[in-house]
């Protein structure tokens, strides 16, 4: 069965629930330490349990030691909830540029983590995108985002690691 990004022309058409997890990454992105890159974003974690954890890009002058707002949320939220899924993650960001009116897709080192994430919890992780205003997009699993993850069926196939 195909798996699909839904795009819709803009936040006002979200279901409730999910607008207001995006509306909840927007404020997390307004508390970004982003001195470097300007480019404040925010990110906002639904888990089935109800909580939502929200957190935003941590930048260090050291550009390897910073942390997107997306990892940061979901590495924060799997050490407080361990064992509950993450239904849905919203993203969005703001420059110094001008406003940003497009959906920016997370990095490539976020997405790993997020398929992770939806392969440990055993159901698809919906990935919200808005910039700060414009087009939403919805992707419904994160194989939309990244369909060849490298996820531990690679390890525990290939290598003689125990679980």
């Amino acid at each position: 069965m195909p798996l699909h990004v839904l795009i819709l022309n803009s936040d006002a058409e979200l279901a409730a629930d999910d607008k207001h997890l995006l509306e909840q990454a927007r404020k997390a992105s307004e508390n970004a330490y982003a001195p470097y890159s300007r480019f404040q974003v925010g990110a906002a974690v639904k888990l089935a349990n109800g909580e939502v954890i929200t957190a935003n890009n941590q930048e260090n002058a050291a550009y390897p030691s910073g942390l997107c707002a997306e990892r940061i949320a979901l590495f924060y939220a799997h050490s407080r909830f361990p064992d509950i899924a993450v239904e849905a993650i919203a993203i969005t960001a703001k420059g110094n540029k001008g406003i940003i009116e497009e959906p920016l897709s997370p990095c490539g080192a976020c997405r790993q983590v997020m398929a992770e994430s939806e392969k440990n919890s055993n159901q698809p992780m919906r990935v919200i995108m808005q910039g700060q205003t414009g087009p939403v997009m919805i992707a419904e699993s994160m194989k939309v985002l990244l369909p060849f993850s490298f996820l531990d069926d690679y390890l525990h196939r290939y290598t003689n690691t125990d679980r």
